[in-house]
């Protein structure tokens, strides 16, 4: 989730172990002290909030105004930000600290005169397109303006677009702020098509406004692609990442095994447009020159049983795209740029299958639909073998369930967040999350293990651990849950002092339930407010191999949520009543 950093201009707490002064610095009181902000800290939130603590008695003034503060003096007033410069005095007794919060503008600036907008013109890196694919041109400029193209003997006219709203980042659905921004500039945008093949110049921006005209030259190339010989690359990465389009910014779609062969339909900078529609970054393939696109046939298909898993064996005459989709008891595997000559398959009677359909949806797509025995399901895996598309699905854990020892027989894997130099969110007295997370997942751990459960922890002291690494560790022990241990924050312009409550994170259809279960088992045992459930795509809800969630269990900078989350007789009961929960859920999932 989103994270503050500790300024170090400010009067800083020095964070030297678990205890400080004899007194657990979880609950250590001290003078006036801000996390969050940072000095000369700048934001395109419309409001800042201040997280701070000082001691209970008397009063905090920020720019005069006293400040609610919870029962040990901690703080986190929401100041609303001009756009500029905003300044904001601290103050507690005879202590001051001053900072400064710059509001940028949420927009892109209005050129001044006769311009376009700054880094406006698209396309902005080199492009290349199909032969007869249409390419299209943009830039923002003043709304009156008459703007055009031009490009290998075309001039395209740039027309106004009606559209002049912009999307806030994603994670304004976290602060309920993520309605579209009114830009007030204006996107003029044509499009044409291009009967050469090869190489283009770079196109010429041409902008008349107020009887005066400026010309601008395209930082980006056009190459036209032709269809029947295309290049093509083979996925180098473990797992190639895909996206709906070329950038980070664009939703992931499930990534493609080592191995995949492909055809390159579009470039756009270092991004590369496969053949089935997918983009991905080059720096994840290899390319293997230039061919007419690749395709496969596949003909015999057959299952077999393997330890906790039935694996589907697909024989394909080259390593081709796919995608998964999952439903509560369905699991769709799609192969792109494959035909069938299908007449046999050999699928014996199998624990969890309780049929297998398939589809020629178009020339080149083949659906495989596995109706499934039980609305659960516990993970996937994909590989290539040679050619060969092996697909898993794994069977129900075996539980052996005895009087004292309820979950006897699962494999849970505890993540407890951040660690090492990653601290995480920060309480309003600078106590890390990192500290709590470990803590917490320590005390579950006992729990867990008292009910009979195997646990692995991603690590059990403060150490730095990648991202990438707790994700192979799920991968590698493939348990029967993951579940990664947080606590949250919010980005700049939520409300800290009145956001609280419990939040769960799923990706994958597999982890849903599970996620809406501890969601509401915990808000309603603990008596605690609910933040919600919510489909997230994050590093540690994304492992497909088992069910994965990440628990936000509650909001490091809201002063009075603080105080509960730091608690030593909260934690117990928290950790024992979520081990309490996961049993209870495991109860109603048994197979």
């Amino acid at each position: 989730m989103n994270r503050y950093l500790l300024n170090s201009t400010t009067l800083t707490l020095m964070i030297v172990g678990s205890y400080f002064g004899g007194m657990s610095l979880a609950n250590a009181q001290q003078s006036l002290y801000l996390a969050y902000p940072p000095n000369n800290h700048e934001t395109k939130a419309e409001q800042i909030f201040f997280i701070g603590t000082a001691s209970p008695q008397g009063e905090v003034l920020i720019n005069g105004q006293r400040i609610q503060r919870s029962r040990r003096g901690h703080f986190a007033p929401s100041f609303p930000l001009k756009v500029g410069k905003n300044e904001f005095i601290l103050q507690y007794n005879q202590e001051e600290i001053k900072i400064s919060v710059n509001r940028l503008s949420a927009v892109p600036k209005i050129a001044e005169g006769v311009a376009f907008v700054d880094n406006s013109l698209v396309p902005s890196s080199n492009i290349s397109r199909l032969l007869g694919e249409p390419v299209c041109f943009s830039a923002m400029a003043a709304s009156d303006a008459k703007v055009s193209v031009k490009i290998h003997n075309q001039t395209i006219p740039l027309l106004p677009q009606l559209n002049t709203l912009e999307l806030p980042h994603n994670s304004a659905l976290l602060t309920n702020n993520n309605q579209p921004i009114n830009t007030s500039i204006t996107k003029h945008e044509g499009c044409t098509s291009f009967s050469k093949i090869g190489q283009l110049e770079n196109p010429k921006f041409e902008l008349t406004l107020n009887n005066q005209t400026i010309t601008q030259l395209g930082t980006g190339t056009v190459e036209i692609l032709s269809p029947h010989q295309l290049e093509i690359v083979k996925i180098t990465a473990d797992k190639g990442v895909t996206r709906t389009g070329s950038s980070t910014d664009y939703s992931r779609l499930t990534p493609l095994p080592q191995g995949t062969i492909a055809a390159i339909t579009a470039k756009e900078g270092e991004w590369l447009r496969l053949d089935y529609g997918a983009w991905i970054h080059q720096n994840e393939t290899q390319s293997l020159g230039i061919s007419s696109p690749p395709k496969s046939l596949i003909k015999s298909i057959q299952s077999r049983l393997v330890e906790g898993a039935t694996e589907i064996i697909f024989p394909l005459q080259i390593p081709v795209p796919i995608i998964v989709k999952q439903e509560s008891n369905k699991i769709t595997l799609i192969l792109h740029n494959t035909t069938a000559q299908t007449d046999t398959i050999r699928f014996p009677i199998d624990p969890i299958i309780k049929n297998l359909t398939w589809e020629q949806v178009t020339p080149n797509k083949i659906e495989y639909a596995f109706e499934l025995k039980s609305k659960n399901q516990w993970g996937y895996d994909l590989k290539y073998e040679g050619t060969n598309l092996i697909f898993s699905l794994r069977h129900p854990p075996n539980m052996e369930p005895s009087t004292n020892q309820s979950l006897k027989g699962i494999k849970i894997l505890l993540d407890p967040g951040h660690g090492g130099q990653e601290s995480g969110a920060k309480g309003p007295n600078g106590y890390p999350e990192k500290s709590v997370n470990l803590s917490v997942s320590q005390l579950l751990k006992q729990e867990l293990v008292k009910r009979g459960a195997t646990v692995y922890m991603t690590r059990e002291t403060d150490k730095d651990v990648s991202l990438q690494e707790r994700v192979n560790l799920i991968n590698k022990l493939q348990p029967t849950l993951s579940l990664s241990i947080h606590y949250n924050a919010l980005p700049d312009g939520g409300d800290a002092m009145n956001t609280d409550g419990i939040g769960m994170f799923w990706y994958h259809p597999q982890a849903q339930d599970l996620s809406v279960f501890l969601h509401d088992y915990l808000t309603e045992k603990l008596n605690r407010p609910s933040y919600g459930v919510f489909w997230n795509n994050l590093a540690l809800t994304r492992p497909h191999s088992t069910p994965s969630i990440l628990l936000e269990l509650g909001f490091m900078i809201n002063p009075n949520e603080f105080e509960w989350i730091i608690n030593d007789q909260e934690q117990q009961k928290l950790a024992k009543t979520l081990a309490d929960g996961i049993t209870k859920w495991f109860e109603q999932n048994k197979s």
